[in-house]
């Protein structure tokens, strides 16, 4: 089983789905920092460093193509939008890969935000385009901790598949890894630090615990205008706890309305500690800047969330082969010659 991946970045649904035996007949990046991650641990992959708009996808053959594509705003203008409508977006190029390939699966990835987009008008458009295109599409909210990842990160996965094709989403493991579980042992590396104003007010901050644990003078002074906004603000200083999942990494360990700081140590969490969290083996090594490499971890598709998605797919096209190889001999039987 053959794969394309469009906004490849890290490689974090790469490795997944390499993982659940699938291979990649081409994979495209614009960020040379990704490129250079990529093809440092896999040489032998087909990796293409460029805008995903030159690249002809007709040339290539594949069972999946699979992406996740940035989410962009459409332009409606009060009308039903279709397969070019969507042009200048990059759901476009993703659509496009996907008319020129033909596969029998087609994966998009994004945040579980998408789904509310303009009131739920971009998902309907999304489906609409993959449907015109002889899809039957679905789509489904998976929380990486349910996979074995230890980090509650949401991501919406929209599949589509052709007609005879029955895809069922990944079932929820009974493993559920807590920072404890993947930090034990992880290798030193570079990381980044607290200012110290932010580190001050971090060491007053309990494992487990955020702003509502500061007294209420450092609340207003560190938080600002946030003290009196709406919402929990819980990802405020923020400080974890061994014994429970990250909350979902972002692509800067220091932001200051999420932070995730150590559980013991008053820092962020470094580079390798980062890429355990999101699943990455310690052999996977990211290129570029100390800040380019949290973002590819930060953006990157969990390992271990991708190869769950990665094993429903290739036994949905494993039963889809046996289920036409059957259909095959019965016809060959029933032929007088």
């Amino acid at each position: 089983m053959k794969a394309i991946e469009l906004f490849t970045g890290a490689g974090g649904l790469a490795l997944g789905l390499e993982n659940a035996g699938i291979e990649h007949e081409l994979l495209v990046e614009i960020d040379k920092d990704c490129v250079e991650t990529l093809k440092n641990n896999r040489p032998n992959w087909n990796v293409i460093h460029d805008d995903v708009h030159n690249v002809d996808f007709s040339k290539y053959d594949a069972d999946i193509v699979a992406g996740g594509f940035p989410c962009q705003a459409f332009s409606y203008a009060g009308k039903r939008l279709g397969f070019e409508d969507t042009r200048g977006t990059l759901f476009f190029e993703f659509a496009r890969c996907v008319k020129e390939v033909s596969p029998k699966i087609c994966v998009a990835e994004n945040v579980q935000g998408l789904i509310r987009h303009d009131k739920g008008r971009t998902l309907k458009t999304m489906i609409e385009v993959l449907e015109s295109l002889g899809y039957r599409v679905e789509y489904k909210v998976l929380n990486a901790w349910d996979y074995g990842v230890a980090q509650k990160r949401k991501r919406m996965f929209l599949i589509g598949v052709k007609d005879g094709i029955i895809f069922n989403y990944p079932e929820v493991s009974d493993e559920k890894p807590t920072l404890a579980d993947v930090l034990k042992d992880v290798p030193e590396s570079d990381g980044m630090s607290y200012s110290e104003n932010k580190r001050k007010v971090l060491e007053l901050v309990p494992p487990g615990g955020c702003w509502v644990d500061l007294p209420v003078d450092i609340q207003k002074q560190y938080m600002g205008k946030s003290y009196y906004s709406g919402g929990g603000k819980r990802g405020m200083a923020r400080r974890l706890a061994w014994d429970e999942p990250s909350l979902t990494l972002t692509t800067s360990p220091a932001q200051k309305q999420t932070e995730r700081c150590h559980p013991d140590e008053t820092r962020p969490f470094t580079i390798r500690e980062y890429a355990r969290i999101q699943s990455f083996p310690d052999a996977w090594q990211f290129s570029g800047t100390t800040s380019s490499q949290y973002k590819q971890i930060g953006n990157a598709v969990p390992v271990k969330l991708a190869e769950a998605v990665g094993k429903s797919i290739v036994s949905a096209l494993t039963q889809n082969s046996l289920s036409e190889s059957s259909t095959t001999k019965s016809i060959q039987t029933k032929l007088p010659f």
